[in-house]
């Protein structure tokens, strides 16, 4: 299984280059081409957006073949990019506006779709190594592609960006064509009722998938909540100039691939809340710190952070990949992506009107929320004869040489 695992290794490298460098440069576009910030930040805005879809468009998962259907939306993805080749003034503004929405439409089929592939092409011990793999080849990306993509819109304009990023995800079609399918294993589930329902129920009938989403949900949510919070640290309480924000996304980006390259090996010897637990108790201890008024200590906040917020990503992935019946796993995914990430779009907003109480008070209000969420999960009921009311669908690697595997 490892040619699987270095395929999907890869195809996160691609899709987070091409990805990361195309939203920036849409935003730069836009501003360029009608000097308005306002319609720049909302290019971001229609990439967002689709995620509250996620339920109904993982359903589409379940219905059709799921390989050819992620291919397709690579291919479709890459013609639709070329579009912006037309692009030649203000008027074709637009025409941006709508390619940020596709490519929005096309993160939620393929982050759903590439979560319903993940255990038909690896064993379940697996998932955790390789789940982490991906995250950091995702924020390893991140770090590299807006450079080369604002330098390569300085160089040559917004249509070389283009070409770049759609050749990406002709490349990622490729990939997962080359991707070995087993098949699954059949959980012995009937297949449910469709729509909606049927996804919130699949996810909220098991403890792990259930706790596991909500944690995450909760730290990526205070992540933004806390978003002008940092700015505000830096320029006013610390009083160091704008420029230092850049040094704490690097570092927490480098957090990042650290937490990612050693999620897996966590969810190997604890389950998958124990990870959770611990990935949004380093986001609330990150939150803190920053509180401190010393710039050495944010420094030190943004890596914890970094590592924090992968574990409970993939924490809550992984868990939705090993305990969803094969059938569901399309609106299952779209389902928890849409919980994972929708309430990001009011905690950022809600943030910026909190940093009126100045910089620290979010960061309090953020860190309280996680801990109260954590404590809310690890004092949990349990039934009549003390028991964990969830048991794992998938068996845990008896030697230390099959734990070391993740999706």
């Amino acid at each position: 299984m490892r040619r699987n695992a270095a395929l999907f290794v890869t195809i996160s490298m691609l899709s987070g280059f091409g990805g990361s460098a195309m939203a920036l440069v849409s935003g730069i576009w836009i501003l360029d081409l009608t000097g308005s910030t306002g319609l720049a930040a909302l290019a971001g805005l229609s990439v967002y957006a689709p995620v509250l879809a996620g339920p109904w468009l993982g359903g589409l998962l379940d219905r059709v073949p799921r390989r050819p259907l992620v291919i397709a939306v690579n291919l479709v993805l890459a013609a639709v990019l070329l579009s912006l080749l037309t692009v030649r003034g203000p008027a074709q503004t637009w025409l941006i506006f709508v390619v940020s929405g596709a490519y929005g439409v096309s993160y939620v089929l393929i982050d759903a779709g590439e979560t319903a592939l993940l255990p038909a092409a690896l064993s379940p011990a697996e998932l955790g190594d390789v789940n982490g793999w991906r995250s950091s080849a995702q924020e390893g990306m991140k770090l590299v592609a807006p450079l080369a993509g604002a330098g390569l819109y300085a160089w040559h304009g917004g249509h070389a960006v283009v070409v770049l990023s759609a050749v990406t995800p002709v490349l990622v079609a490729a990939l997962y064509a080359a991707v070995r399918l087993r098949q699954p294993p059949s959980d012995g589930s009937p297949p449910r009722r469709p729509g909606l329902r049927a996804g919130v129920a699949v996810l909220l009938a098991r403890r792990t998938t259930r706790v596991t989403v909500v944690l995450a949900a909760v730290a990526i949510a205070m992540s933004g909540f806390t978003t002008a919070a940092n700015y505000a640290i830096v320029t006013t309480e610390l009083g160091l100039p704008a420029t230092f924000l850049g040094v704490l996304l690097s570092t927490q980006g480098a957090g990042s691939v650290v937490g990612g390259l050693v999620v897996g090996r966590l969810l190997a010897r604890w389950n998958a809340v124990t990870v959770g637990v611990a990935g949004t108790t380093l986001f609330a201890l990150s939150c803190l710190v920053r509180c401190l008024p010393w710039w050495p200590g944010t420094v030190v906040a943004s890596v914890v952070a970094g590592v924090g917020l992968p574990w409970a990503l993939v924490a809550a992935v992984t868990a939705v990949q090993t305990r969803t019946p094969t059938a569901m796993l399309g609106r299952v995914a779209g389902t928890a992506n849409t919980a994972m990430f929708g309430p990001v779009a009011l905690a950022i907003p809600l943030g910026s009107a909190a940093v009126g109480l100045g910089g620290r008070p979010p960061l309090v209000v953020a860190a309280a929320i996680c801990l109260a969420s954590v404590l809310g999960v690890t004092r949990r009921p349990r039934d009549r004869r003390g028991a964990e009311p969830d048991v794992a669908r998938v068996p845990t690697p008896s030697t230390p040489q099959q734990a070391g595997r993740r999706a």
